[in-house]
């Protein structure tokens, strides 16, 4: 068996697709999680031929409670040593026009899924005596966000919980890394119905993760991103979303 083991979510596509592919050429063995088994059966297969690595899948969807147990337990075997937290999906348009129940649901999947399993592998990284979280934050992840306002508020519990995580590891030889991005090119923007204009792609990211894998911090990947967000944190937090919220409704498709 491989020494070192990395457990991806949402690997299907997007991001998640992208690191999975990125942890596969640097020789690690991955376990990829996600919905839809025939995108993790053919990305397994990819991985397995193009990097000659083991590429265990799981089928999960964290909008199910008991999914982070399920991905626990059929990785018991396995020494885990990186967790990259990326499944995830938002929303964007009015909050009341939105379907209640994936609203609900998106915050399972953005915030519940993500506690539950970082104090799984975290508990297991303990016992390692070493192990790297990653998680998914945003741009939008630092104000509340008008036109996709659960998504943003999400990513703000997200940010808020890797920075505690972070102390709390500090010096244990164990790592947070809260990843930030700004507008990306992924399967997110046609789930949430909005259109994107002048975007990371995902291996970018996936670029950037690997690169500060080690690292107990935020990153905030790409040019864009870094200028974004230092030019909306010179307005202050209502003038973010303010700001914010002109953007977002400028980018959904359909607007209520």
């Amino acid at each position: 068996m491989s020494a070192e083991w990395a457990l991806v979510t949402g690997a299907s596509d997007g991001i998640g697709r992208a690191v999975a592919t990125r942890l596969a050429e640097s020789g690690r063995a991955v376990v990829i999680v996600a919905r839809r088994a025939d995108a993790l059966e053919m990305l397994a297969t990819q991985l397995r031929v193009a990097h000659n690595v083991e590429v265990r899948v799981v089928v999960a969807d964290f909008a199910d409670p008991a999914a982070a147990a399920h991905v626990d337990n059929v990785t018991r075997d396995l020494d885990v040593s990186i967790a990259i937290l990326a499944a995830g999906y938002g929303s964007a348009g009015r909050f009341d026009a939105q379907p209640l129940a994936g609203e609900v649901a998106m915050v399972q999947v953005n915030c519940g899924s993500v506690v539950d399993l970082s104090g799984r592998f975290l508990a297991r990284f303990r016992a390692l005596g070493r192990g790297h979280l990653v998680l998914f934050g945003s741009i939008v992840g630092f104000s509340g966000v008008p036109y996709t306002t659960t998504y943003a508020a999400t990513k703000n519990f997200v940010q808020a919980f890797a920075e505690g995580l972070q102390s709390e590891v500090a010096g244990s030889g164990i790592s947070v890394l809260s990843v930030a991005p700004g507008p990306t090119n992924t399967g997110f923007a046609a789930r949430a119905r909005m259109q994107m204009g002048a975007a990371l792609t995902s291996d970018a990211v996936a670029r950037a993760i690997m690169s500060s894998l080690t690292l107990n911090g935020t990153i905030k990947p790409g040019a864009l991103t870094k200028l974004l967000h230092y030019s909306l944190a010179m307005l202050g937090r209502r003038g973010r979303t303010f700001a914010m919220g002109k953007a977002m409704q400028g980018m959904a498709r359909t607007k209520s």
